[in-house]
């Protein structure tokens, strides 16, 4: 019986994860527990690159903060790492270019 009871829990549990997740994927704009909740960043991080105004967003009545979804999307992907791929193809191009100068 106890097993039955802790798979159902867990099933509850998903269930309104799921649904948290959805509420939250549906919104625009943001709370600082939203971007928390979606980054994986923490709120005190948060707080800091907000502070710091290193993180876009907005205030309302000076003391709510709000997030455009959109904006923390391409604040994420900002700066992007290149692969190795990447880097010997840049450099390959250089050297070919370098070798045409000559």
């Amino acid at each position: 019986m106890n097993e039955i009871l802790n798979e159902l829990q867990k099933l509850n549990d998903r269930m309104s994860n799921l649904e948290e997740n959805s509420l939250l994927n549906a919104k625009d704009v943001l709370t600082m527990q939203d971007v928390a909740k979606l980054t994986g960043l923490s709120m005190a991080y948060l707080y800091n690159m907000t502070s710091k105004r290193k993180i876009p967003h907005y205030k309302c009545g000076g003391k709510i903060t709000y997030f455009k979804k959109s904006e923390i999307n391409d604040w994420l992907l900002k700066y992007r790492v290149n692969t190795q791929e990447d880097i010997e193809s840049e450099a390959a191009m250089r050297l070919h270019k370098n070798r045409n100068k000559n």
